[in-house]
């Protein structure tokens, strides 16, 4: 009897050891599933609901959206009036990224509705309570430096590196007074001190200042340092290393990047009218659409068609300057509208006497057709005497920091 007695301890002492060792494994295997990680976007922790996220399709509208997450016609029209202020639903955009926000219960009922504006801001419906807010993603703004060389073109030169070509732009805009991006060579060398925004540290959002720059053209370096003027509106200029404005009374073209192709002349063989005669403007080839605009600050005094000109815009400077804008596919301003250097007057087409998309540039000076390449043109304010020494000690450190910076080479 004492032997069947110790056999059943026995067997429970083993059964219990092999239970502890079961329940040892199972904790062990529990610690092995991690929990999901917490995402927390838009102000919300994700996991908290059903997330729908889309993008608007063209046909899309609010009402219609919400129609498939089961918000009834009703409470879209009290959502709609209740946030117009703050959100219009008539205004949402085809292509914009949403998300809605719904129950995790059975009934998964829409609770917020997040539109997109743009990679940055975003704007919150609440569907339950009806109230909208707008908001903006978290932005880290990072210091960069770039060299790059010139092999065929600018925009080349910065894929070359991986680079954005939102710094073509950035560059043209910037020397758009003072270097002719129609006649750069192979072997121009530039350098950049910007700032990048990005989002949540990692999602590239854009350029958000360019604080200085110097392009190596045909060996002569143009130096640009982006300056406060005016503390108040917050107002800032480029000026170079002497404290001069880059930016001057005309811009160097109408269209911000293209290429000329035919230059002002006396002689040139049309190619349409197929005989020689005198072609008093500058043509810029570029892709219909093309923005077109306006070199100075004027007064448009004439936005119209002819069988030779096609759609045209000529705007009035001053008492001493004309230009004139040709081929459009369409005209963006009226007579008599006043315009501000670099505001879109029209559009790139080839329309009138013309064999392919392009705009006709013609230039008057007193009342006479000339070559807007040959003329001493006024130029920007520059800062003052008792400001200089201010501006150079703003620049110095951008300066050292510049030049620290190695040229590319070909």
């Amino acid at each position: 009897m004492k032997k069947f007695s110790y056999l059943i301890l026995m067997m429970l002492a083993v059964t219990a050891c092999n239970d502890d060792v079961k329940d040892e494994a199972i904790n062990k295997n529990m610690a092995k599933v991690k929990a999901p990680p917490v995402v927390k976007e838009y102000g919300f922790v994700l996991n908290d609901f059903e997330v729908v996220v889309d993008t608007i399709a063209r046909g899309d509208f609010f009402g219609s959206i919400l129609d498939k997450q089961g918000v009834s016609p009703g409470k879209v029209h009290e959502i709609s009036e209740k946030v117009k202020d703050t959100f219009n639903p008539a205004r949402i955009i085809a292509g914009k990224k949403y998300i809605i926000l719904k129950d995790k219960d059975s009934a998964q009922t829409p609770k917020f509705f997040i539109y997109e504006n743009d990679k940055i801001n975003y704007t919150v419906v609440n569907l339950n309570e009806p109230a909208a807010y707008k908001a903006k993603r978290p932005v880290t703004i990072k210091k960069r430096e770039i060299s790059g060389v010139i092999t065929s073109s600018l925009s080349e030169a910065m894929q070359n590196q991986g680079l954005s070509n939102l710094l073509v732009y950035e560059l043209s805009n910037i020397y758009q007074w003072s270097i002719d991006f129609f006649k750069l060579q192979k072997g121009d060398q530039f350098k950049m001190v910007y700032e990048e925004k990005y989002i949540d540290d990692t999602i590239f959002a854009g350029i958000e200042n360019v604080e200085a720059a110097v392009f190596k053209h045909s060996g002569r370096p143009f130096y640009a340092f982006n300056y406060e003027t005016d503390s108040i509106t917050g107002k800032a200029n480029f000026y170079d290393e002497e404290a001069k404005a880059l930016q001057s009374f005309f811009l160097k073209a109408p269209l911000n990047y293209s290429r000329i192709s035919s230059r002002y002349t006396k002689r040139r063989f049309h190619p349409v009218q197929k005989r020689w005669k005198a072609h008093l403007g500058t043509d810029y080839a570029a892709a219909t659409g093309t923005p077109i605009v306006s070199t100075a600050d004027g007064t448009v005094i004439a936005s119209s068609y002819t069988s030779g000109n096609g759609n045209y815009v000529k705007v009035r400077h001053n008492s001493k300057y004309t230009t004139q804008y040709l081929h459009m596919t369409k005209r963006n301003v009226r007579n008599g509208q006043r315009v501000k250097q670099g505001d879109i007057i029209g559009y790139v087409g080839s329309t009138g006497l013309a064999t392919g998309p392009h705009v006709c540039y013609r230039f008057w000076v007193n009342g006479r057709q000339v070559d807007p390449y040959r003329q001493n043109l006024p130029t920007a304010k520059h800062i003052e005497n008792e400001h200089k020494e201010a501006y150079f000690a703003t620049i110095d450190e951008l300066k050292q920091r510049l030049d620290s910076i190695p040229y590319q080479e070909i």
